[in-house]
């Protein structure tokens, strides 16, 4: 009986720990080509530039030596009090929904005076180009048009610590900018399967990443796109209580402990 009181708790503490090899980041996984510290590490070639599509919303300004010139092609914008972006579950509104320019399920947008042009299919420069061509038809001044989609928007679902809607106020980011931007995963997430959904054009595609492997640096996934959704699934440890980190799961596991060793020694005694 002391044996089966010394392993139980040697036991369930093996049940309850997490391996390093599971939590670690950027890994020379034995399945993967080895890449070493200071190796230098090309990225791949893909490209990056953001494609506009149907329902995004975009952010464009003229500006002029003349301002009376660009009155008639922007809406007025009064101040919005309170008025922020909505991280970690979609809290408060965002300025950009309600001053941005919608594009609608034909790519087209509505501009005043210029009326409505298709800029869904078109990368950012092109969309902007194209804008400026139209514009420059009203008038022999210099008008000058800025066209972006402020920031990149991105969506973090399952096992991070700051789940929703997130913005990254930057023209490229990575993967790991994502993480951190959300508050890092926690710790019974699988880094080792976090899925990846990307919207391409007329349809979605599903990605699995492995954030554990080193290799990850050199994957076309490694920079994130506007839109972008990242999952990642609880281990199967996170079915065995419903603490949010492994000091609590601990705790719980040595609660359970001690009540059964009670009973146990009980037990023991009456015999």
């Amino acid at each position: 009986m002391k044996r089966i009181l010394f392993y139980l708790p040697v036991l369930l503490l093996s049940v309850s720990c997490i391996s390093n090899k599971r939590i670690t980041y950027l890994q020379n996984l034995s399945d993967s080509t080895s890449i070493e510290l200071e190796e230098f590490i090309p990225f791949a070639k893909v490209d990056y530039k953001y494609i506009l599509q149907p329902f995004d919303i975009v952010q464009i300004d003229f500006a002029s030596s003349d301002p009376e010139l660009v009155e008639g092609f922007t809406f007025e914008r009064p101040m919005q009090q309170g008025m922020m972006v909505g991280g970690g579950g979609g809290q408060g509104s965002d300025p950009l929904y309600m001053n941005g320019y919608s594009i609608d399920q034909e790519g087209m947008v509505d501009i005043p005076r210029l009326g409505k042009i298709k800029i869904g299919g078109l990368t950012e420069e092109d969309a902007k180009n194209l804008v400026q061509e139209k514009i420059n038809a009203y008038f022999k001044d210099d008008v000058y048009v800025r066209l972006r989609i402020p920031g990149i928007r991105y969506t973090t679902l399952g096992e991070f610590n700051q789940v929703g809607v997130q913005i990254i106020y930057k023209n490229r980011a990575t993967l790991f900018d994502a993480l951190a931007n959300s508050g890092e995963t926690s710790l019974v997430g699988k880094k080792n399967k976090m899925f990846l959904i990307r919207q391409y054009g007329e349809g979605t595609k599903i990605h699995q990443i492995n954030l554990n492997d080193r290799a990850l640096l050199a994957s076309p996934f490694y920079f994130i796109q506007p839109n972008d959704i990242l999952y990642i699934e609880p281990m199967n440890i996170r079915q065995l209580g419903a603490a949010d980190d492994l000091t609590s799961s601990l705790a719980l596991f040595g609660g359970l402990l001690a009540s059964v060793l009670l009973i146990v020694n009980m037990v023991v005694r009456e015999f």
